[in-house]
């Protein structure tokens, strides 16, 4: 009897630990060795897994943005949560945002903008993120009633441009926690509640 095939569950259980090898490392730094030794597999298992390191890196950035609507999906079927599902995520970015550092696997996907492949897969996955951002506005306006005031669209792309900003802001020591929490908190209210 032949054995099962198990790749679907073994990609599940390395792909967390070759994004978090990614936001750390970086795309050009990390070697398929590097990668392998992480995962605590041999390079052999990744390319069985995977055709090439830019496969794995290119399922990493898939991985955060599933890791991203996970959370987010739950807290909108939280059943005693209180707020629509726009301020609900408001709410846990502005206290939880960039704390696994896994923005930094998109990041490191924009010094790789030359390559065809990974700009359509960046331009692919922010447009996901924009798209659900653009609808937990919509519903949030319907239910508050506020009929008027600037393009969901153009609300969604600054929504995740404050995300953007806590990030570098993170990353090179310009904004505190305090001020991140603020920037997410406070401007993101500003910009789904504006008239």
């Amino acid at each position: 009897m032949p054995r099962p095939n198990r790749s679907a569950e073994k990609r599940e259980e390395l792909l967390p630990i070759l994004a978090e090898a990614f936001a750390k490392v970086g795309y050009r730094r990390a070697t398929t060795a590097e990668l392998a030794r992480r995962c605590g597999v041999q390079e052999t298992t990744l390319y069985r897994l995977w055709a090439d390191k830019k496969a794995m890196f290119l399922a990493s950035i898939d991985y955060v943005y599933e890791r991203s609507l996970s959370i987010w999906d739950a807290l909108l079927e939280a059943g005693d949560a209180t707020g629509t599902g726009a301020e609900r995520i408001l709410a846990h970015e502005a206290t939880h945002h960039g704390e696994f550092g896994l923005y930094r696997v998109l990041f490191t996907g924009l010094d790789e903008v030359d390559d065809d492949e990974v700009r359509g897969h960046l331009r692919a996955t922010y447009r996901r993120f924009h798209r659900y951002i653009r609808d937990r506005i919509v519903e949030h306006r319907a239910a508050r009633g506020i009929r008027t005031g600037v393009d969901p669209d153009a609300v969604a792309w600054a929504i995740l441009g404050l995300g953007t900003i806590s990030s570098i802001g993170r990353e090179v020591g310009l904004l505190s926690s305090a001020a991140r929490r603020n920037l997410l908190s406070e401007v993101g209210r500003t910009l789904l509640e504006e008239p």
